[in-house]
């Protein structure tokens, strides 16, 4: 019988990969110890970890809770007996999983991920753009982006900048409908509506000192935040969109900011991670750089 330890060590690199032959080569060992080394600890727990297939292995539910306990033991002891200094920025390997928002991610965080993996070969980064809340996704992950209200108390959150949000049009499309005085204006001219994916429904417009505005009938539904931006570049309708979206658009000229004194309370932008012990060296750093340009970043605001 192997070393319990040592088979958690296993069942930890099983649970990151897609199958048993994938954890064999991150591991340097043959899948055969691999597969003996799963067998062993579901005999010791008298069921399944996975569920295997000729191309793959799902994790049961108890696999993803030994999972989740698993890390902060082995960190733990990791600690306990490894004294050693923090290692250079070369030196620090594995994998790190990142959830973070469709568009802000793919637009923002991606780029400066792959500047931060130029200066760490070793770190390898699983990203997943999703604007879908979902709490088994992100128990999943080493670390979230999350922009809105954060308020998991299982997760170490830190609130690490704003974002606003304009009611925009274009020039042409306030020219043709003349430029909104107050709220209860923009029910009688066009806007777009976006759809909420946790929900099913339009987001509702939200005010600094007015009820909310519930779309009814938008001339442009969508649940991607990039064609309702393309959509309101063409001057098919007003919609209230996010500052990293259009405050370029705003600067060119290309689109108008309407009621600005009803600019509602910014959204906070939240980095994230689950509460499992200790942290690896690996997630500290990727999480530290995530705080560290989220936090500095202005560029979005008008000013």
């Amino acid at each position: 019988m192997q070393n319990q330890l040592e088979m958690l060590r296993i069942f930890k690199v099983v649970a990151e990969s897609t199958n048993f032959k994938e954890a064999a080569v991150r591991l340097g060992i043959s899948p055969q110890s691999v597969t003996r080394a799963i067998k062993e600890l579901e005999a010791l727990l008298g069921e399944p970890l996975f569920y295997r297939s000729t191309r793959n292995t799902t994790i049961t539910g108890l696999g993803k809770q030994m999972a989740l306990k698993s890390e902060g033991i082995i960190e733990q002891i990791d600690t306990l007996f490894q004294i050693r200094p923090i290692p250079s920025s070369g030196a620090i390997q594995g994998l790190v999983k990142i959830t973070m928002p469709n568009t802000f991610g793919q637009q923002f965080l991606l780029p400066a991920l792959t500047d931060f993996m130029k200066d760490h070969p070793g770190i390898q980064l699983d990203l997943r753009f999703s604007n879908l809340i979902d709490n088994v996704v992100a128990d999943q992950m080493d670390i979230g982006v999350r922009v809105g209200f954060f308020s998991n108390n299982r997760n170490v959150a830190r609130r690490v900048n704003e974002m606003k949000f304009y009611i925009v049009g274009t020039p042409e499309l306030v020219a043709k409908t003349g430029m909104p005085q107050q709220v209860g204006d923009l029910a009688h001219m066009p806007y777009t509506g976006l759809i909420d994916i946790n929900t099913g429904r339009i987001w509702p417009w939200t005010f600094a000192n007015a009820p909310d505005f519930f779309p009814i009938s938008p001339a442009f539904i969508t649940d991607d935040p990039e064609a309702e931006l393309a959509a309101i570049l063409a001057g098919v309708g007003y919609g209230q969109i996010g500052d990293f979206l259009c405050t370029d658009y705003i600067r060119q000229g290309k689109l108008v900011a309407v009621l600005p004194e009803q600019t509602p309370a910014p959204w906070g932008i939240y980095v994230y991670r689950p509460q499992r012990g200790p942290v690896a060296e690996r997630v500290r750093v990727v999480f530290d750089y995530l705080v560290k340009i989220l936090s500095e970043t202005h560029q979005y605001k008008i000013k």
